[in-house]
């Protein structure tokens, strides 16, 4: 082959090429905008903002197509039947209460996965809990097993938990009374995020702690016995119980996770009315100035 054939070969190669780019943008255009009015409509708002204007005019016409080919891909995948297409939401990941159990220490994971399998919970929520417990308890100057503890006691791990007297999220606080501690998060509605409501209820705990002068009185603050001699119906030892339980499974030792502790002494359980009314004459000596207890009753 010669020089002059060479040359053509690769002047057809170059057009070749150019058809099938050309053909390639062609279809992604028309599969983007569905049909040749929509490809239209594309062309023109493209000639607006490349033609010159205020920037303000540019910024509008920009948001309008931007806008308009989303809602053009969402009716495409209505019609085609694959709703998640319409939904999706990539972000949404970031708003999971989660973490891979690989980025937790040794201790850390091995109570993740042993509260994992006693309150068939996914793992990674609970990693996610058990790191946070191990993060802020030396800040509350409490052991972060007391903290998960609490949690399991109160709740069983789970993030909507309501009681019947209004106690909300994983550690049961009462919103009527606490609502001023949620504002740094957004709100009361922030009672329901399971990593918000922990540390709202670590406050609690802490100063039923602090008032009170010892772990099981803080306890017993916590769930709202007012009298010293009154009847917590056997939930500070429950706490106790579980904190020793989780102790012994970060310190390595095997635990089993259908762990029964003993049953509390007998004694006659107050009515939910009771306890409530105990609950909330305590923490309004606890916390006078609060606006939440001020809207209590």
């Amino acid at each position: 082959m010669n020089a002059q054939e060479r040359l053509k070969a690769r002047a057809h190669e170059v057009l070749d090429g150019i058809n099938v780019f050309l053909r390639d943008v062609g279809h992604g255009l028309l599969e983007v905008s569905h049909n040749t009015l929509a490809f239209l409509g594309l062309a023109v708002v493209a000639a607006l903002i490349f033609m010159g204007g205020t920037e303000e005019t540019r910024h509008r016409v920009e948001s309008f197509a931007l806008g308009w080919l989303l809602d053009r891909l969402e009716q495409r995948a209505e019609q085609d039947g694959n709703l998640l297409s319409s939904l999706a939401e990539p972000q949404a990941s970031r708003r999971a209460t989660a973490l891979e159990p690989e980025r937790l220490t040794r201790e850390q994971a091995a109570v993740a996965a042993w509260l994992s399998r006693r309150y068939r919970v996914a793992t990674e929520p609970v990693a996610r809990l058990v790191h946070e417990s191990w993060t802020i308890a030396p800040r509350a100057k409490l052991d972060p097993t007391l903290i998960l503890a609490v949690v399991a006691i109160e709740s069983s791990f789970n993030p909507f938990a309501q009681s019947p007297m209004g106690a909300q999220g994983l550690m049961q606080v009462m919103k009527r009374i606490h609502d001023d501690k949620y504002q740094a998060f957004g709100g009361a509605h922030a009672a329901f995020d399971p990593v918000t409501n922990l540390r709202v209820g670590v406050q609690v705990l802490r100063d039923c702690v602090a008032r009170t002068g010892g772990l099981e009185e803080g306890l017993r603050c916590y769930v709202g016995v007012t009298h010293p001699e009154g009847d917590d119906n056997g939930y500070t030892q429950k706490v106790l119980a579980e904190q020793r339980a989780l102790q012994q499974v970060a310190a390595g030792k095997s635990v089993p996770h259908n762990l029964v502790h003993g049953a509390p002494t007998a004694a006659p359980a107050a009515s939910a009315a009771s306890a409530h009314n105990a609950q909330m004459a305590l923490l309004k000596t606890a916390y006078p100035t609060s606006p939440g207890e001020n809207r209590a009753d």
